[in-house]
C-alpha cells in the first residue's frame, strides 16, 4: 500500500499543481482581457463626454451669439413694421434699417453657429436684407428722407420678406433653448 499511496499522492499533487497552473493562466488571460475591455469602455465614455460637452457648448454659443439676438431683432422689426405709418421715418431709418443690418451681419459673421437645418433660411434672410439695404441706400443715399418720401420695400421688386425663414429661426431658438436650459417659466 505504501507504493499505491505514494503514487496516489504524487498524482494528486501533480493534478493540484497542474490545476493551479491552468487556473493562474486562465485568470491572467481573462484579467488582461477584462482590463482591455475596461480601458476601451473608459476611452469610449470619455469620447462621448467630449462630444456631448462640445455640442452643448456649441448650442450655448449659438443661442447667445446668434439665435437669441436674431430672435429679439426679428420681434423688434415685426413690432416696428406694425407701427409703420405715413412719414414715420424714425421707424424706417432707425429700427427697420438698423435691425435688418444687424440680422444680416450676425448671419454672415456667425454663420458657423447656424444650425445646418437653417442654412437655406439664413441665405433667404441674407438675400432679402442685402436687397433691402441696397434699395435703402439707393433711395436714401445716407440722407434723412423727405417727409413725402416713400418707404423702402423690396417685396414688390421680387424680394419679399421670407416669413417662413424668420419663423424657422424663431422656432429653432425656442427648441434649442429647451434642449440647453429646459422649460422656460
Amino acid at each position: 500500500m505504501d507504493n499505491l499511496t505514494s503514487t496516489l499522492l504524487t498524482a494528486l499533487l501533480n493534478a493540484t499543481v497542474m490545476g493551479a497552473i491552468v487556473t493562474a493562466l486562465v485568470n491572467l488571460l481573462f484579467k488582461a482581457r477584462f482590463e482591455r475591455i475596461a480601458t476601451d469602455i473608459k476611452s469610449q465614455s470619455e469620447q462621448i463626454g467630449l462630444i456631448y460637452r462640445s455640442q452643448y457648448t456649441w448650442r450655448e454659443q449659438s443661442l447667445s451669439e446668434l439665435l437669441g439676438p436674431i430672435n429679439i431683432l426679428l420681434s423688434r422689426t415685426e413690432k416696428a413694421f406694425k407701427r409703420l405709418g405715413p412719414h414715420n421715418t424714425f421707424v424706417e431709418a432707425r429700427i427697420l434699417k438698423e435691425s435688418n443690418e444687424k440680422i444680416r451681419d450676425l448671419l454672415l459673421q456667425k454663420s458657423h453657429l447656424t444650425p445646418a437645418s437653417l442654412s437655406g433660411d439664413a441665405l433667404a434672410l441674407i438675400e432679402h436684407f442685402d436687397r433691402y439695404l441696397e434699395e435703402f441706400e439707393k433711395l436714401r443715399g445716407g440722407q434723412a428722407p423727405a417727409a413725402e418720401a416713400p418707404f423702402v420695400f423690396v417685396g414688390p421688386a421680387g424680394f419679399p420678406f421670407p416669413r417662413q425663414a424668420a419663423d424657422n429661426f424663431q422656432a429653432e431658438y425656442q427648441s434649442m433653448w429647451q434642449q440647453v436650459y429646459g422649460h422656460r417659466g
